[in-house]
């Protein structure tokens, strides 16, 4: 999707000064696609073992700090004027308290799903994934709640925790990575 020498290029290079109000005026104008990480987790990596997807107790869930940086970001993103169009988001429970907490609302897509325990679909979800991030959204920017590991493997991009990646739609499978924003943290 993204040629590994340019994304390279990207991802050295230092931001300009302004790049964040640049992206936020982007971002205004609305037929962006964000990529959402999921916000700040209680610690660990991955699942615990025997979790389900139905159980959200069994899972690695938001920490207070994460509930209250996705509020914060919603709010921000109002603030800014950044029209907010459909939310999707991974059908796991940290993605979707992030997305609700941010947004009001999240439809789940399993396009989105984690795929740090099992890869079998990998090359599916991203098919998806690109179609997706391809085609520019009507009615505002389009939000995808996600995971760092699919999104570094959609994007070359390995976001913290709450970070926005944003990306412009090109069409005909393509986008590009217009920029990220950092997590808004809580003080």
């Amino acid at each position: 999707m993204i040629h590994t020498l340019v994304l390279s290029a990207l991802l050295l290079a230092p931001a300009p000064a302004g790049a964040d109000e640049a992206l936020w005026a982007l971002l205004r104008g609305g037929g962006q696609v964000i990529v959402l990480r999921h916000a700040q987790t209680d610690p660990g990596v991955g699942d615990p073992p025997g979790f389900r997807l139905e159980a959200c107790a069994t899972q690695r869930n938001l920490s207070a700090q994460g509930r209250e940086d996705a509020r914060r970001l919603g709010e921000a993103l109002r603030a800014r004027g950044a029209p907010i169009g459909r939310v999707l988001s991974s059908r796991w429970c940290r993605c979707l308290e992030t997305a609700r907490l941010a947004f009001g609302r999240a439809e789940p897509w399993a396009a989105l799903d984690s795929q740090f325990h099992d890869r079998s679909r990998s090359g599916e979800q991203a098919a998806e994934f690109g179609a997706r991030a391809s085609e520019p959204p009507r009615g505002g920017n389009l939000v995808l709640v996600t995971h760092g590991t699919n999104i570094r493997e959609w994007t070359g991009i390995h976001p913290a925790q709450g970070e926005l990646v944003v990306l412009t739609p090109e069409g005909a499978g393509r986008f590009r990575v217009a920029g990220r924003l950092a997590p808004l943290r809580a003080p």
